[in-house]
């Protein structure tokens, strides 16, 4: 009888957005099984989420009606690795600015500011290759650049001592001019997190989808590791004491 390897679970937040096009590249990834998360039994799930671009005041609300708010965030505590793109980005920032009236539910956990639609509306949306960070596994393409996709785009404007800037937009002469500096932030990794301003869903190289995946793999070492290393329970701890040796049975 042929075992099949179990499959590692990672989940897709499938409110709103462009989730259907994670779960297509995330197929393409051996020994990846995407889930769609919509509930907290799915999200409790998988081992790793991806939370994708798409309109992020709708998404959180979506959420917040769902009762999926609390959820997240118990997710984010548990330190299982999660990926934001464009929007994602933005539920995962600690700070935020260009917010709507009222603002938006953050999960928060990643120190970092964040500019939403930093580069402007929808007919603004570009796209451009970037240089290719190290850490960007090479097995499927080895170049030293990736396509980077930005549809009404937030940035990240401002960085903690613990996050990891993994790529960064040169601006132009005019952005420059505007923003008093001439590149910002568009991918950093801190943790168990990773944010991207970009969408790498909209594209066909999957070296960012596998960087994750690697993430959530080392996170599920770590964890299996941990628990091996750990002393066996006391059968009696809960009684307190060592068991009374029981009474001599009678003979008759």
């Amino acid at each position: 009888m042929v075992v099949e390897p179990v499959k590692l679970r990672i989940g897709v937040l499938a409110l709103q957005g462009s989730f259907r096009e994670h779960m297509t590249l995330l197929r393409r990834i051996p020994g990846v099984e995407p889930v769609e998360v919509r509930t907290k039994e799915e999200l409790d799930s998988v081992a790793g989420l991806i939370i994708p671009g798409g309109e992020s005041t709708t998404m959180a609300l979506v959420a917040e009606r769902w009762g999926l708010i609390p959820e997240l965030r118990s997710f984010a505590a548990s330190k299982r690795p999660i990926w934001g793109t464009c929007a994602g980005l933005i539920f995962l920032a600690n700070r935020a600015s260009g917010m709507k009236e009222g603002g938006q539910a953050l999960l928060g956990g990643l120190d970092c500011m964040v500019q939403r639609n930093f580069f402007g509306a929808q007919i603004n949306s570009f796209e451009t290759q970037l240089p290719a960070p190290q850490c960007l596994p090479r097995s499927t393409d080895a170049s030293d650049t990736f396509r980077a996709v930005f549809i009404r785009a937030p940035a990240i404007t401002e960085t903690g001592p613990g996050v990891e800037v993994l790529a960064q937009y040169k601006l132009t002469a005019e952005e420059a001019a505007a923003q008093g500096h001439d590149s910002v932030v568009v991918a950093v990794r801190s943790g168990p997190l990773m944010a991207t301003a970009f969408h790498p869903e909209l594209t066909q190289d999957s070296r960012w989808h596998e960087l994750f995946v690697q993430m959530v793999q080392q996170h599920a070492a770590d964890v299996a590791a941990a628990a091996a290393a750990a002393p066996a329970p006391d059968p009696f701890a809960k009684l307190g004491r060592a068991p009374n040796r029981p009474a001599d049975l009678p003979f008759y």
